[in-house]
Parts: structure tokens; C-alpha cells; sequence
């Protein structure tokens, strides 16, 4: 394996293609974010939140990575990340030390292999879904995606005219096939001046024999358009990754958000979901964006749990690394479906009742400050 490996990655060096790329500069480098804000929350219902969170546009995280260059164009990476709660100094997931990225890579100009826990190709092209780099304020944020597998194996392609290629196999680790469970990504983007467009999918696969044994895909097409001050973006999602807890119709999903397998256990994987998302952003000054976006969630089942809302925002860059932020959005839920507001990191401090969302309209007033180190 370890010759077929350097084998493949080599053929880089072989091509016409390293002639125009080379390895990164060896180093190790300790990097993170702090991401704090204010949140006011309120429902059609009466109820109302007010919290300090966590992670409105990034969530707060420390990390290490670094690279060796290995000569002939090859090199090894890698890289660790924990997410934290800077609102009370604790982990964001107590049970990893680096829940959000945990692996090592090997790389040539042919492209990179990496093996761990990864962020999926969803999640990797949030910067190109919406102005809000599908974050605080997006509807499709609102619905939900998977961020992250462990026992991910992918290869991501150099940029070849203008198609990038990804590809995701994350293991089920079963004592069944090993397939059973398995979660499968493949992205496409493409670049051609100031226009981008792309796909971004996932299939979960449900074990042998189980009660419901309907994969869970998330298939994500994306397209923008950069104007010069701004850019243009639309979006489109067609998933079944959407289910019901004690907190609402449609506060839960199948997979998680960061990591879970398909159980084959949940009948609302039988229940596809379509989400449409418009946005626009405009750089008013060199330190001033902002942005409107409007999306829409349609139900294709019988129950016709259906959503629609919008966001304003604006982010004004105090230096290179600090910037403030505002953000106002509105979520409208029809007939039971109950979907909450989400930002980067889940809101600690959420509706928990079914009856503040189903069927309700929730409102958000967001103020806070992120600072890159």
C-alpha cells in the first residue's frame, strides 16, 4: 500500500503539471479563531433568549499543522483542531481533544491523499454556498449539513482547467462488509474568472438488513458570480438528512453535524427535502461588507413541512485579523415543521419546546466580534 501510494502521488513530479506547482515550505504553525456574540432570539410563540454564544461566523478553535517537504515535489501534512466554547473556557465536544480535524497527508503537484477525521466537501465549500459562508444567517445553515467524518480517507485533485476534484470515503469500521455504514463524498468545483460553479455530495449508507435501509444523501449545486464590489450567489440542496427530536419536527438530523453513521433506524429518512437560497453581498468600503439572502425549504412528502426566511448582515474588518459583525434574520415555519436558527457552532442556548418552532416564526438579533490569531 505504502509503494502504491508514493507511486501515484510521484507521477506529479513525471508530469508537465509540476512544473507549475511546487511543495509547500516546511514548518509547523499554531493557529485558531475566538468568535463571540451576542444573541436575542424570539419566537411567534412568546418566548424569548437572550445568551452570550459561541461561533457565529467561525466557531472558536485552537490548532496545530504543518508540513515537510520530502523533495521530488512530494510532501507530508497534517493537521489538529479543537473547537472550544470561549464563552466558558470548556471544549466544544468533551469527549476529543481535536474534535473538528484530526488527520495526516501525503501530497504531490498530482494532488493529496489524507487520512482522518475531515471536514466533508460540504462543509469545505461553505465559502461559495452564500455571503455568509453558509454560517449565521443562511437557510440552508438553518436546515442543517454534515461537517465532518472520522476514518475519512480523501483525495483532493490540483486545479486542472479550472476543475478541482474531491473525493471522501469515510469507513464504517463494522464487523459487517465493509461498506455497511460507510459515508461516500464527491465535489466538483469549478473556476473561470469571476464565475464559480460546483457539487458537493454525500451518501450515508444504512447497515445490511436494517429497518430502513434508505441511504441519506445530501446533494448541494452551487453557483456565483463576483461583480467586482461583491458577489451574486444561488444555491440549491436536495437531501432526506432532516429529523424530528423532543426539541421539534425538524430539530435533529439522521447524520449529525459532525460525524455521525447512518443507523437505518429513522423512518424520516424516507423523507426528501428541497432548499432554494438567493444571496448577495456588496463591499461598501475596503472594511465595510454587506449582505441580504432569502431561501426557501420545501417538504416533498405529504406532511409539507415547509420553511422560508432571510438575513441581513454586515461586517465591518477593524484590522486584517478582528472583525464585527451584525446580523438580523427571520425563519417562518409552516404548518408543524420545526426548524431553528443555527450559526457555525450550535446555539447553546436554543427553543427547546416544539411548541416555540413548529409551526412558529422565529426571530434573531445577532452583535458580536471574531478575532483570527
Amino acid at each position: 500500500m505504502k509503494k502504491l501510494i508514493y507511486a501515484f502521488l510521484s507521477i506529479g513530479s513525471m508530469q508537465t503539471l509540476a512544473q507549475t506547482a511546487s511543495a509547500p515550505t516546511s514548518g509547523i504553525n499554531i493557529y485558531g479563531t475566538v468568535d463571540q456574540y451576542i444573541s436575542h432570539l424570539r419566537s411567534s410563540s412568546g418566548a424569548s433568549i437572550t445568551a452570550l454564544e459561541d461561533g457565529a461566523y467561525t466557531r472558536s478553535r485552537i490548532g496545530f499543522r504543518g508540513v515537510e517537504t520530502l523533495g521530488g515535489g512530494l510532501y507530508a501534512r497534517f493537521q489538529v483542531e479543537g473547537g472550544l466554547n470561549a464563552d466558558n473556557g470548556t471544549q466544544a465536544d468533551a469527549a476529543r481533544g481535536f474534535d473538528r480535524q484530526s488527520w495526516v497527508g501525503l501530497g504531490s503537484p498530482n494532488g493529496e491523499l489524507r487520512f482522518g477525521r475531515q471536514n466533508t466537501v460540504v462543509f469545505g465549500r461553505g465559502d461559495y454556498i452564500d455571503f455568509t459562508s453558509r454560517t449565521l444567517g443562511s437557510m440552508i445553515n438553518n436546515f442543517g449539513a454534515p461537517a465532518r467524518y472520522d476514518n475519512d480517507i480523501s483525495y483532493a485533485s490540483p486545479r486542472i482547467g479550472g476543475f478541482l476534484f474531491e473525493a471522501h470515503y469515510a469507513l464504517g469500521e463494522t464487523t459487517t462488509k465493509a461498506s455497511s455504514q460507510g459515508v461516500y463524498q464527491l465535489g466538483v468545483d469549478y473556476l473561470n474568472g469571476p464565475y464559480r460553479v460546483g457539487y458537493a455530495g454525500l451518501r450515508g449508507r444504512a447497515p445490511e438488513a436494517s429497518l430502513y435501509p434508505t441511504d441519506v444523501r445530501y446533494d448541494n449545486w452551487y453557483a456565483n458570480y463576483d461583480y467586482g464590489n461583491g458577489k451574486i450567489y444561488l444555491a440549491y440542496v436536495r437531501t432526506n438528512n432532516s429529523a424530528a427530536t423532543p426539541a421539534g419536527a425538524n430539530a435533529g438530523s439522521i447524520l449529525g453535524n459532525t460525524g455521525a453513521l447512518n443507523p437505518g433506524t429513522n423512518p424520516d429518512v424516507n423523507r426528501y427535502y428541497k432548499i432554494w437560497q438567493i444571496s448577495a453581498d456588496y463591499r461598501v468600503s475596503p472594511a465595510l461588507r454587506v449582505g441580504a439572502l432569502w431561501g426557501r425549504i420545501v417538504d416533498q412528502s405529504s406532511l409539507q413541512r415547509n420553511a422560508s426566511g432571510g438575513a441581513l448582515a454586515a461586517y465591518y474588518d477593524v484590522s486584517k485579523r478582528t472583525v464585527i459583525y451584525a446580523v438580523t434574520e427571520r425563519l417562518k415555519n409552516s404548518g408543524d415543521a420545526g426548524f431553528r436558527l443555527a450559526a457555525s457552532a450550535g446555539l447553546k442556548s436554543n427553543f427547546s419546546r416544539p411548541d416555540d418552532v413548529d409551526g412558529q416564526t422565529v426571530k434573531g438579533v445577532q452583535f458580536g466580534i471574531l478575532h483570527r490569531f
